[in-house]
């Protein structure tokens, strides 16, 4: 199934990252230890690097070293940033986005200056700062309840190597610590009651710890890249809208001009040449009346055929069901129609592109599949409206660029939409739009 749209030069858009397999818990405890162990040290020089790189250069600013002081401890500041958002993807078990970061241009001082005018890199140096105590925090709940469930645990293999109050009355446990007659049973039985409570809260805090300095990294690392990322998206997605329409008007002028126009054009010549042969040659007046009411019907055909790619009255006035159940008569081939929508009206922008999105994928199956039968279905999911065009017919439907589809795939990206389509050779075809309800 094809389009016969004008093709315009498609934008490529990232790929969604795919989703993360969900971690074990005892390699997620693995990988949650290993990050607040290994982001200790590194919290470390981070700190230091960058609150001694801004006091240093601060006070050398009035002799303008402290400019590239600065610039430097921002570039290391950006280094232990890159460090954290390679491990963040791990602990947080999703990917997380990339800033972009300012590019060094113009001349040899610009270049220089391009850390100190970047936000995100005194974001990262901001980051080494705020970090270091949450560093310190998650680094002693980690080794405490490793430390307390390990010695818990195998207390009953070096009991016998610790002295006791029998040798040395300044050697007491807690037990005796606290009044109760202590025995090397006894002993055992609490220490490894102890050790097996810290083991099974073991992965619960080191988790909650690995994810408190985590988001921290998350929030102060991430978040203007996936803004600038989500900005990004409503622009191309404003491009793709602008794209849709003026492919939209330019083939809207274009049938206009070489169907309806020019069948205007010979109605009136018609008309006026019955008009002057009407008293000296009435049979060929009437003639002349025959072919023009016959041209006029074939121009309100085509006038109809245009107007089904924009909204009809129907839509506004009784909804996208009644809607498409218009498109679906009119389809020469035979269409099963399913739509489950509720009761309320969902926004006019949705009902408008799920409309275009089965009229244009009707018009092509009646003109390049080849299929004697095609199903359509549209149901609503949560916030999403899932619509559903599939067809008995040859197959072959690329979407890609350069292939009439990205026209529909376009006007789908305008209102966060998506487009996939299935149509090996031989068929069938089978496309499906999702777009949000709201």
């Amino acid at each position: 199934m094809t389009t016969d749209t004008d093709v315009l030069p498609t934008m490529s858009f990232p790929a969604e990252p795919p989703p993360r397999r969900r971690t074990g818990l005892l390699r997620q405890l693995g990988v949650d230890t290993g990050y607040t162990l290994t982001g200790f040290p590194v919290a470390i020089a981070a700190f230091v690097v960058v609150v001694t790189g801004l006091a240093v250069g601060a006070g050398l600013l009035v002799v303008w070293v402290g400019v590239a002081v600065l610039a430097a401890t921002l570039v290391a500041a950006r280094g232990f940033a890159v460090v954290e958002r390679a491990w963040l993807p791990s602990v947080l078990d999703r990917p997380v986005p990339q800033p972009a970061y300012r590019t060094p241009e113009g001349s040899a001082t610009r270049k220089l200056l391009t850390p100190l005018r970047d936000p995100q890199t005194w974001l990262d140096a901001l980051h080494a700062i705020v970090r270091f105590p949450v560093a310190i925090a998650s680094f002693v709940v980690t080794v405490t309840f490793w430390s307390i469930a390990l010695a818990g645990l195998t207390y009953a293999a070096w009991d016998w190597a610790l002295p006791d109050a029998s040798t040395d009355p300044d050697n007491m446990d807690l037990l005796e610590l606290v009044g109760i007659e202590s025995s090397a049973w006894t002993r055992i039985a609490l220490y490894t009651a102890i050790g097996v409570v810290f083991a099974v809260l073991l992965p619960f805090a080191v988790r909650a710890v690995a994810l408190l300095q985590a988001q921290l990294g998350r929030v102060m690392l991430t978040s203007r890249a996936a803004a600038q990322a989500e900005i990004g998206r409503l622009a191309q997605g404003r491009d793709a809208a602008v794209a849709a329409e003026a492919v939209a008007l330019r083939r809207l002028e274009r049938d206009i001009h070489d169907g309806p126009q020019q069948q205007l054009v010979r109605l009136n010549m018609d008309l006026a040449r019955a008009q002057r042969t009407l008293e000296r040659d009435p049979n060929a007046a009437r003639e002349a009346l025959g072919e023009a009411a016959g041209l006029a019907r074939e121009t309100l055909e085509d006038l109809r055929a245009l107007s089904r790619g924009i909204a009809p009255p129907v839509l506004a006035d009784r909804g996208l069901a009644a809607a498409l159940a218009a498109v679906a008569a009119r389809s020469p081939v035979a269409v099963d129609l399913a739509v489950d929508l509720p009761e309320e009206r969902l926004a006019p922008v949705t009902e408008n592109t799920a409309y275009f999105v089965v009229s244009e994928a009707l018009a092509n199956v009646a003109k390049h599949s080849d299929a004697t039968a095609c199903r359509v279905a549209v149901v609503r999911t949560g916030d999403r409206l899932h619509v559903v065009v599939e067809d008995d017919g040859v197959g072959g439907a690329v979407l890609a660029p350069g292939h009439g589809l990205a026209g529909l795939a376009d006007r789908l990206q305008a209102v966060d939409g998506v487009l996939s389509v299935e149509s090996p050779r031989g068929g069938p075809t089978k496309l499906v739009a999702e777009l949000p309800c709201a």
